[in-house]
């Protein structure tokens, strides 16, 4: 058996204000601060000890890992980047109010763009001041996307998860994987086998670790943990066996 705890960054300074995040590289607010340093707590208060970290490129998860494993005492262990674990990138919404999209284009509309499988927001314009292709994280990728929906996230999601994270498991390491709601849905409904349809119920918390032990596949033996305490779960009710927060 082995651990892995997938964490979903603090809330972000765009969080925050409602706007559309996706590869903007915002900072964490001073509640996330807050949130990251209490899930490393929690963590360290559960008797964890991490072999490895997996985080984005983009700083609210770097940071988030960065104080969860200071809470730990643990920031010297191996720590790993990649573009592959970045939120969804939401095209021409990055940086809109969520609240006056919805205004203008219907709350259908909105919910379709960020709850949906296979629907993509509208893409960045090539133009635009807001694309990333002159970004030297970047500067290897042949194909930055100018917009994905959570069934193209999956798509650079899984290959990390099969090359560089799955096999570390297998041999027994307990990793942390410090990322963001989308990359995190993704890899929560390659774990629980979560249907297209379903997978549109399910919200991921921020700064609450979700905490799995895994057989050598790696695959779950259990629905994971929330390790919280006696916090509430993101469907209402407590205890630490609450669900993911998968919703009708």
């Amino acid at each position: 058996m082995t651990a892995l705890v997938l964490l979903r960054h603090g809330q972000s300074v765009w969080n925050r204000d409602g706007l559309f995040t996706g590869w903007a590289d915002v900072d964490l607010s001073e509640q996330g601060v807050e949130e990251a340093r209490r899930a490393g707590r929690l963590l360290a208060a559960e008797g964890l000890e991490f072999d490895l970290c997996h985080t984005s490129v983009l700083k609210r998860a770097i940071r988030t890992a960065h104080l969860v494993l200071e809470e730990m005492d643990q920031s010297w262990i191996p720590e790993h980047k990649s573009w592959r674990l970045n939120e969804r990138h939401y095209g021409a919404l990055q940086g809109l109010d969520k609240r006056q999209v919805a205004e203008r284009a219907g709350a259908a509309k909105v919910r379709l763009w960020r709850r949906s499988w296979d629907v993509a927001p509208p893409p960045l314009p090539a133009d635009d001041p807001r694309d990333v292709r002159f970004d030297r994280r970047y500067a290897d990728l042949p194909d930055i996307p100018r917009g994905e929906s959570l069934k193209d996230t999956v798509a650079r999601v899984l290959p990390y998860w099969e090359n560089e994270i799955a096999p570390s498991l297998r041999a027994g390491a307990r990793v942390l994987i410090a990322a963001h709601g989308n990359s995190l849905r993704g890899l929560v409904k390659h774990l629980e086998d979560i249907s297209d349809r379903d997978i549109a119920g399910l919200e991921i918390p921020t700064g609450v670790p979700l905490l799995y032990d895994l057989d050598r596949g790696p695959r779950p033996l259990r629905r994971p943990t929330l390790a919280i305490g006696e916090a509430p779960s993101p469907e209402g009710g407590r205890g630490r066996d609450a669900p993911t927060g998968r919703r009708g």
